[in-house]
């Protein structure tokens, strides 16, 4: 089954017209894209768009043999013009399954925000799923078989992906396609990093994509160590390269702080972002928690927080003599922890020592625990960032 992209932007498309932020500014060339429109085998257009007969010719795609125009979201503005020749659009009702002639099958899916998805059957048994731009799956269970290929926004609607892993509906080999990107998603190579975390890809318009031809998508890695200063992003970062995988535990080493109304709002804040399906876990324990094999992804979050508990609990502040034995073999212990995990783990660490020498001993001694600590984790890393003003960079992997 071949499914042609004839757009692969949001609803108004990119650059959006008279936009002047800098998404839509570098968006020329091979980095415009058309409002998402898909044909299937030359039988079945997946939404009506301006321009789609243009769009079809420079794709090299003629419409002439189209079966059916399906509709997945209302359209704003005036109404688009039908192609002379093309079946009249038509939206589905969820659930409603149609055969074709030809053998293909179309299901229409349900969706949580308005619109409707499709899910495309060939005659040989390939599977794709397409969901409309801002939209999640609705409804979906277990059981049934998972599909070849799927497009769907992934930028705007992580969490979309996930209900879909949960369920067995997408597994490794399934090729996730990111559609209706528009100026809320970053520019190149930046697009392509943030959607390979998350085990998906973009592709320019007009790409031709084959239902079962398994593209070589890089494997999520195992271990991520995410390093930045204060207020850098580095949280933010590694809660985005997990938002599209179910049932994540984010493990807090800070804890919390009786009568202290600062903290508490701090950690309100980071609370209300992550996704709903995640399970918090307030712990410095975290050896059990990596070697936990069949457990879900892991996001631990920080490990300077961490380093402070150890400091405090060895009393090796006012005592270094005498407790940093206990705190180097707490970091042995959880080095080696962290190299032998086998669960998809992300770790925050705060970077320090690139301003001056701390003036009192005690600030001397976390710089330079946290800089060995931040340094071996890193060397069992598949992947290192160092994230500076919200951008990451990256460091290995």
């Amino acid at each position: 089954m071949e499914l042609t992209l004839l757009g692969t932007g949001g609803p108004e498309g990119l650059p959006l017209p008279d936009c002047p932020c800098a998404a839509c500014a570098v968006a020329v060339g091979a980095g415009a894209r058309a409002a998402t429109a898909v044909v299937v085998d030359g039988l079945v257009l997946l939404d009506l768009t301006p321009g789609v007969a243009m769009a079809a010719a420079r794709a090299g795609q003629p419409l002439g043999g189209l079966r059916m125009v399906l509709l997945s979201h209302p359209h704003d503005g005036p109404p688009v013009e039908v192609p002379a020749g093309l079946p009249a659009p038509v939206r589905l009702p969820d659930g409603e399954r149609l055969p074709l002639t030809t053998g293909h099958r179309v299901e229409a899916v349900a969706v949580d925000a308005p619109g409707t998805g499709y899910a495309v059957e060939s005659p040989d048994g390939f599977r794709v799923l397409y969901l409309p731009p801002g939209c999640g799956p609705a409804g979906v269970s277990a059981g049934g078989p998972p599909y070849d290929l799927v497009l769907l926004d992934v930028v705007g609607r992580p969490d979309g992906l996930a209900r879909l892993r949960e369920v067995g509906a997408v597994i490794s080999t399934t090729d996730v396609v990111a559609v209706h990107l528009d100026h809320e998603a970053p520019p190149e190579p930046e697009l392509t990093r943030r959607l390979a975390a998350l085990g998906a890809r973009a592709v320019p318009d007009g790409t031709t994509l084959v239902a079962g031809d398994y593209q070589e998508v890089p494997d999520v890695p195992r271990r991520t160590l995410v390093l930045g200063g204060a207020r850098s992003g580095k949280s933010l970062e590694a809660e985005r390269r997990l938002s599209a995988f179910p049932g994540v535990v984010y493990v807090a080493t800070g804890g919390s702080r009786a009568g202290d109304a600062e903290w508490a709002a701090r950690v309100a804040v980071h609370r209300e972002r992550r996704p709903a399906g995640w399970r918090t876990e307030e712990t410095c324990d975290l050896l059990p928690l990596l070697a936990d094999a069949g457990g879900p992804p892991l996001l631990i979050d920080c490990l300077s927080l961490w380093l402070t508990h150890t400091l405090d609990a060895a009393d090796a502040w006012t005592s270094p003599a005498a407790g940093l034995p206990a705190v180097h073999a707490a970091t042995a212990g959880l080095v080696a922890g962290w190299r032998a995990t086998r669960r998809t783990v992300v770790a925050v660490s705060n970077e320090v020592g690139s301003g001056v020498v701390p003036p009192t001993p005690a600030g001397r001694l976390f710089r330079d625990e946290l800089g060995r600590l931040n340094a071996a984790l890193a060397a069992e890393s598949e992947h290192v960032l160092l994230v500076v003003a919200g951008q990451a960079v990256r460091l290995r992997g």
